[in-house]
Formats: C-alpha cells, sequence, structure tokens
C-alpha cells in the first residue's frame, strides 16, 4: 500500500473502466495492492527433461540473467522427450501454448506453416560462429526461409565396455557389421549382450536403424526425393541381417525401450555395448563411486566411444538434433526471438554448453575449437559430430516427407517386426513400401 496515495487513488478513480474492472475501491483495499496496467511479457519455453542434469539446472541458473537483462519473465518447462510433438500438435491446434518449443531432427518441418520465419536470427548466429553444418540447415531450412533455429547436435557413437570387450577378443571396436555381430553374439554367451531400443521413442531406435539400413545400400526413396525404393535388394539384406544380430546377440527386451532404459542398463552392468549420446559416460563422470564394475572399480574408466560399424556399401551415421520453434500463435514472438538471441549469445551459449562436457557439439563449426574438448579425450569422437551423418530421407533432401516418415517410425517399425518375427525380411519391407507410397504420393 505504499504507493496508494491519494494523487493515485484519484488518478485510479479517473479511469472508471479500470477501476470497475479493480471491483471499486473495496476491492483495491481488499486486495492489498494496486491494480497492475502493464504486466511484464512472461515467455514459456518448453524443453525436454534433459539426459544431463546439470545443463538443465546451468540453464535454470542462467535465466534470471536474461530476465534482467531483456525484462520479461520465462516459464521454464520440462517434458519427457517424447511428449514434445504432442504438446506442439495440441498446441498449434487449440491455438495457445509454448512460446517457444524445442523439436528433434527433423521435425520442424511438419509445423513449417505454423512456425514463425526465424531467418533474422539463423542467419545472425550463423555469421557470427562460422557457419552452420549443413545437416542442421537442413533440418530447420525449408528452401525459403529458416522455420527453426539450430540449437545443438547430441553426437551418437556406441558407448562400450573395453575390458567386456577384451575379454572376447576385440581390443578395438569392430570396423563391419558382421564383426560385430561376431563379437555381440560371444558378448551374449557371457551374459553381457549388446542392448539397444526398437521400440516408439525419437532418439535411439532412429539413429540405429537408419544409418544399418544405408550402411547396407537401401533407402527409403531415390535421390530424387519422390520415388519410393524401400523394397529394394539391399533393404531385404539389411532386414535379414538385423533379425539374425538381435536374436544372437541383443538383449531382446530392447523392443520396450525408450532412450533412457539402454542408459539404465549400462550403467547397471546388464548390457556391454549401446548406441548413445554421451551421456552414460557423463553420469558415470557424475557420480564414479556410485557405478562400479563386477570387481568394484569405477565404471568411468571402463568406457570408451566408436562410430557405429561399416556395412557393404560403406560406413554411415545420424545424430539427433535440437532446434527450438516459435509457433505463430505465440502472442510473445518479439520476447521469445529476443530470448532465443540471448540464450545464443557466444557468452551464454559457451556455459551451457561446457556443462554438457561433449554430449552436446554445436551447430555452427566455431564449437569445434571450444576449449572444453581437450578435457578429456574420451570424448573427443564426439567433437564432429556435425561433420558427420545423414539427414532423413537420405539420399533425397529431407523436408516434410521424411519428417513424417520419421515420426510414424517407418523404418523403425520395418526393423521390429521382423526382428520380433511378426513378419519375413519380404513382408516388412513391402509393408514399409506401402506406407511410403502413402505418405510420398
Amino acid at each position: 500500500m505504499a504507493n496508494m496515495n491519494r494523487r493515485n487513488v484519484l488518478k485510479l478513480v479517473g479511469g472508471s473502466a479500470t477501476f470497475a474492472k479493480a471491483g471499486g475501491m473495496a476491492g483495491i483495499l481488499a486486495s492489498a495492492r494496486a491494480p497492475a496496467y502493464a504486466q511484464t511479457t512472461t515467455v514459456h519455453w518448453l524443453r525436454w527433461n534433459d539426459f544431463v542434469p546439470a545443463a538443465d539446472q546451468t540453464l535454470r541458473e542462467l535465466l534470471p540473467e536474461a530476465e534482467k537483462a531483456l525484462g520479461i519473465k520465462v516459464n521454464f518447462e520440462r517434458v519427457g522427450l517424447n511428449d514434445l510433438q504432442a504438446r506442439l500438435t495440441s498446441a498449434i491446434q487449440s491455438g495457445a501454448g509454448a512460446d517457444i518449443v524445442m523439436l528433434f531432427n527433423n521435425h520442424p518441418h511438419l509445423y513449417a506453416a505454423s512456425s514463425v520465419d526465424l531467418s533474422d536470427l539463423a542467419e545472425a548466429v550463423g555469421k557470427e560462429q562460422g557457419g552452420y553444418y549443413p545437416s542442421a540447415k537442413g533440418n530447420c531450412h525449408d528452401g525459403k526461409r529458416w522455420i527453426g533455429l539450430p540449437t545443438c547436435i547430441i553426437g551418437v557413437m556406441n558407448a562400450y565396455r573395453k575390458s567386456w570387450f577384451d575379454e572376447v577378443g576385440a581390443t578395438k571396436f569392430p570396423e563391419t557389421w558382421d564383426q560385430y555381430r561376431e563379437v555381440g553374439k560371444k558378448l551374449k554367451a557371457k551374459g553381457r549382450p549388446l542392448g539397444q531400443s526398437l521400440g516408439q521413442s525419437v532418439g535411439d531406435p532412429v539413429i540405429f536403424t537408419y544409418p544399418l539400413l544405408w550402411s547396407f545400400g537401401g533407402k527409403e526413396v531415390e535421390a530424387d526425393g519422390k520415388t519410393v525404393a524401400i523394397n529394394s535388394k539391399q533393404t531385404i539384406d539389411a532386414i535379414k541381417f538385423m533379425t539374425a544380430f538381435w536374436k544372437e546377440a541383443h538383449d531382446e527386451g530392447g523392443f520396450a525401450w525408450d532412450d533412457s532404459n539402454n542408459n539404465r542398463a549400462f550403467l547397471s552392468g546388464t548390457i556391454s555395448c549401446t548406441l548413445n549420446g554421451a551421456s552414460i559416460y557423463i553420469e558415470a563422470l557424475r557420480k564414479p563411486d556410485q557405478y562400479k564394475t563386477e570387481k568394484g572399480e569405477q565404471m568411468k574408466n571402463d568406457i570408451l566411444h566408436a562410430p557405429l560399424p561399416s556395412g557393404p556399401v560403406g560406413q554411415f551415421g545420424m545424430h539427433v538434433q535440437h532446434s527450438h520453434i516459435v509457433p505463430t500463435y505465440s502472442k510473445n514472438q518479439k520476447a521469445a526471438k529476443e530470448l532465443l538471441t540471448w540464450f545464443h549469445a557466444k557468452p551464454n551459449y559457451d556455459k551451457w554448453f561446457r556443462t554438457a562436457k561433449g554430449f552436446y557439439s554445436g551447430v555452427t563449426t566455431e564449437w569445434e575449437s571450444n576449449s572444453m574438448w581437450q578435457e578429456d579425450a574420451v570424448m573427443l569422437p564426439y567433437k564432429v559430430a556435425g561433420r558427420l551423418g545423414q539427414l532423413p530421407g537420405y539420399p533425397g533432401p529431407t523436408g516434410p516427407k521424411p519428417a513424417e516418415v520419421l515420426t510414424k517410425y517407418v523404418i523403425v517399425n520395418m526393423f521390429a517386426r521382423a526382428a520380433q518375427g511378426r513378419n519375413t525380411a519380404e513382408e516388412a519391407a513391402a509393408l514399409a513400401e506401402k506406407e511410403l507410397k502413402q505418405i510420398y504420393g
């Protein structure tokens, strides 16, 4: 009530509409405060529950600085990674929701018509920070404008137990899929299977099955991006390989796993290797006395990283990419863009980037030279993740149709059906072909 002097009361009474809305003098006195005429803009930022909790904590600690610098409030909300798309879709349908939404891989293409043009911001960040990797731009640019702002790349490598691989004669990580299969058979025979999700989750099942398909010469479409090409000898060979590989070398419970199950399985010592971001190793670093080997030694000292093996036509990878979009329904578009600009300013981004200890790679080339990479040799394979890997739709361009294929898990399901024994390789390829033709037209 300190500011409720006579002059202010008279001004308030003079604004009869506002006065009435406040419930008259009785309402003002009952609330013990004067009514607010201009409220601070609140930007609702929706992100995932980070697999590196320290990165989430750092972001939370940085937000008060952003609020002070920009004169806004930030509603920072986190949800499970598989819930992001559902939340965004619902918000677009209702016309109300978060002002900034994090997305994975090429999902921005699914929401291009409902996304604010971020070209000014994206071009400024790219110009200042060494230019974007083609994969980062491909996921967020529709050929005319930036429909999303690339945020980071989660480099994907095989995390494996060095001592266990040594015990079965694999003193270095297998270079080919056939070698990996043989090593995996030996490991599973010792009760130490490989572990991989082959279910409905946006990260691990996708980054495992797409490169496997490509390395055998399989592809969803031709290079023209239009002609469906999935039902081929190369694809069928890949499915047959995967079906045998799964039974011989993997924990077959992976059909029901999401992107966190393999982390827990590895850290509990029930699997010997999994394709993943660096979160497993970082967690072992964070709690060295909690995660121990069967010999009672710190597990962090027995973890190494290596890329996926080569197939008959070469070695491929696919890394998980993060971006943010600002939906057109947002009533705080200007403030949302200002918050993203603040986050991507090098001094602010660097604090968050370094906290993740290499789990995140940059979307522009400048971040390859960050001194953080010199702190731990085990993380060095992730340094150049932005230069490696293909995008959904390869060898054609990515876009709305490959994004729909990805979000419907067409490729993942093709492999899973055969590995579960529900279809032969030929039947699984034919079903995928039917689904792809419905999408590509």
